[in-house]
């Protein structure tokens, strides 16, 4: 019977997802580690979903359950952030809602908790779209946003990895110890939204900027198409590659799946890099693809249920 509500005629059902990062190699990861990166996904899913269901927007879906995400010590992003060459952490994050092209970005942050909340006052609060280093610090200082003693993002796995990469340094080997937060959403108005926080690449130098808070390299979202990517972040800033696969849906009409097999796993690869990303349709189809050993990813939809997977045997929580 049909409805007189308009309203209720273009309700869709909400679809949130999230990623904890691609690269992830089984022999790193024992079985009580592995249990609680499963639950932290789970968390983050259900925390993100309780908004979409009580009627909240995409934006404020995927802001929550990247804060999950970062407060956990088990992904590269917030408090288990990697460390830079110096011994520091350089935390930057990028929030865009695709139903009105707004974003907000922030990048070199050291005293942040919640690099994603900044970033999305960045969005709200200010007539800019990015802010870094000592800019940034002094916006979230105004803002009343959570502020740390750096000390807070240390963890003993992370101090390891770096002294592995500095000794490998020495011997003229690479190590790369990359990785990523992030979550794109579909809400009952049909509003696409997108976010990524990182901690960046173990031994960084010089200020280096990844792509997760570059609007179009990690984070996209227009009304068609929501990405937040993870992985060697300058293959993702050289081929734009958020924008491309949410333009490849968006202009050229292609599914989420087949655009993001583009990109992620052809001309990323195609050029030397690696990684991968959960992409969301606005008819809440999705993707994720990654091209490494394994990618802490979950799905969550009209059930209720956290659906979350690591590794490639697997197969996908879609």
């Amino acid at each position: 019977m049909p409805t007189s509500n308009p309203e209720a005629r273009t309700r869709t059902s909400p679809v949130l997802l999230v990623h904890g990062g691609a690269g992830v190699i089984r022999r790193d990861m024992d079985a009580d580690t592995e249990r609680a990166v499963r639950d932290e996904l789970a968390d983050a899913l259900r925390g993100g979903h309780a908004l979409l269901a009580a009627g909240g927007s995409a934006i404020d879906a995927v802001a929550a359950a990247v804060v999950v995400l970062e407060d956990a010590p088990y992904f590269n992003a917030g408090r288990g952030a990697v460390f830079t060459h110096d011994g520091h952490h350089e935390l930057d994050a990028a929030i865009m809602d695709g139903a009105t092209l707004r974003a907000g970005a922030i990048a070199g942050v050291r005293h942040v908790r919640n690099p994603v909340l900044l970033a999305r006052a960045v969005m709200e609060r200010s007539p800019h779209v990015m802010l870094a280093g000592e800019g940034a610090e002094a916006f979230a200082r105004e803002q009343g946003v959570a502020r740390v003693d750096p000390e807070y993002f240390d963890t003993e796995t992370r101090w390891r990895q770096l002294q592995e990469a500095l000794r490998n340094g020495e011997k003229g080997e690479r190590v790369d110890h990359f990785g990523t937060v992030g979550a794109v959403a579909l809400d009952a108005q049909g509003r696409l939204a997108a976010a990524t926080s990182t901690g960046g690449m173990t031994d960084k130098r010089w200020g280096r900027i990844g792509d997760s808070p570059v609007i179009g390299a990690g984070t996209y979202a227009n009304m068609a198409c929501a990405m937040s990517g993870t992985g060697w972040g300058e293959f993702y800033l050289r081929t734009a590659a958020a924008h491309a696969v949410c333009m490849r849906v968006a202009a050229m009409h292609q599914s989420v799946g087949e655009a993001a097999q583009a990109v992620i796993n052809e001309k990323i690869p195609a050029l030397g890099g690696s990684g991968g990303a959960i992409v969301l349709g606005a008819d809440g189809v999705c993707a994720m693809p990654f091209n490494t050993d394994g990618m802490f990813r979950g799905r969550i939809g009209a059930d209720g249920v956290p659906h979350v997977a690591i590794w490639a045997d697997e197969g996908g929580p879609g």
